[in-house]
């Protein structure tokens, strides 16, 4: 861009906006577009915090803006609902009419980072010209916008960034044409961006997507209790857990807990005092054979746990099973 568009870009920002990059002069870097004529602007950031950054400030009215973070930590919120943006990630949000006032949107840049992050400004007439009213499959917020219902300022999900996304991000950066044909490029991408980023899955993929994952989930499940079976003696760490099935600790943690009903740890307990029990009613084995057996190396700990499932100590429980029998 050549710096006397530069020049026309940044006297076309509000005064709170020219005033918070003020701060960071080689921060903010206008790529290409006029919000206020053309509908639609995409900027670079790139600076190091050293405060917390008012980034509301820098917001359109009647606006749908979409941030590619690269790097650093920021959220944007409303009264009801807050966008966490990490490292790799997207998200979006509309401004709305009423970001100056305390319905509008609140949004910061955390201190102590260096932030990277690359947005697209979309006026709401840009969105409406090139959206029609009805359209299926799109994100609510933006149906909403195209609808042309009321908005008071709504934000969307975090997503993960994707390779595809970098190579869009970095074309950005760097369009590969002549300055003459940027405006038409750049409105492209502008319609590009919309057409990626701000429609959801049909509702009957959505379907078949949430019923692929309920199967590998409980499949994941079945898994594990197959090798905290084979290994209670010496059971997996979680995280060692997450690599033989095939997804993360996080994850599986949270699922196991919904698919059973009981976390990792405690499914694992319970298989151990039921497998402890059966070897107590046999006779052959000790207190301390059978809690060395089943996994455990501490005497007391194996008796407390016992206790707590079967509501007997394990020294008891074979004469207790008998007088039951």
């Amino acid at each position: 861009m050549k710096k006397s568009e530069q020049s026309s870009e940044k006297r076309e920002k509000t005064g709170h906006e020219s005033q918070l990059w003020a701060d960071f002069v080689h921060g903010w870097k206008p790529l290409f577009g006029k919000f206020n004529t053309l509908g639609f602007s995409f900027e670079w950031h790139e600076f190091k915090a050293d405060r917390e950054v008012e980034w509301n400030r820098s917001f359109h009215p009647e606006s749908l803006e979409i941030c590619l973070n690269i790097d650093g930590t920021g959220f944007i919120e409303n009264q009801k609902e807050r966008l966490e943006l990490k490292p790799q990630t997207y998200g979006f949000y509309s401004v709305g009419i009423e970001n100056g006032s305390s319905k509008g949107l609140k949004a910061r840049r955390m201190p102590g980072q260096k932030h990277q992050f690359l947005t697209v400004e979309i006026a709401y007439p840009f969105l409406r010209e090139h959206v029609a009213a009805g359209t299926r499959d799109l994100h609510p917020i933006v149906r909403g916008i195209v609808d042309g219902r009321k908005d008071e300022g709504s934000v969307g999900s975090q997503e993960r960034l994707t390779t595809r996304h970098q190579r869009l991000l970095e074309s950005l950066k760097a369009p590969p044409v002549y300055a003459a044909a940027q405006e038409i490029w750049y409105r492209s991408k502008a319609i590009e961006v919309i057409s990626e980023l701000l429609f959801e899955s049909p509702e009957e993929d959505r379907s078949l997507f949430c019923i692929r994952q309920q199967r590998l989930a409980q499949e994941r499940v079945e898994k594990v209790k197959e090798i905290l079976e084979a290994r209670m003696d010496n059971a997996p760490a979680l995280e060692e857990l997450g690599k033989l099935v095939g997804c993360s600790h996080y994850y599986l943690s949270r699922t196991f807990s919904k698919e059973v009903g009981m976390t990792i740890s405690q499914y694992l307990r319970q298989l151990r005092i039921e497998k402890a029990a059966q070897l107590l009613e046999t006779g052959r084995y000790n207190v301390t054979e059978v809690a060395l057996e089943v996994g455990y190396s501490s005497l007391s700990h194996f008796s407390h746990a016992f206790q707590q499932q079967t509501g007997c100590c394990p020294g008891l429980y074979p004469l207790k099973k008998k007088r039951s029998d």
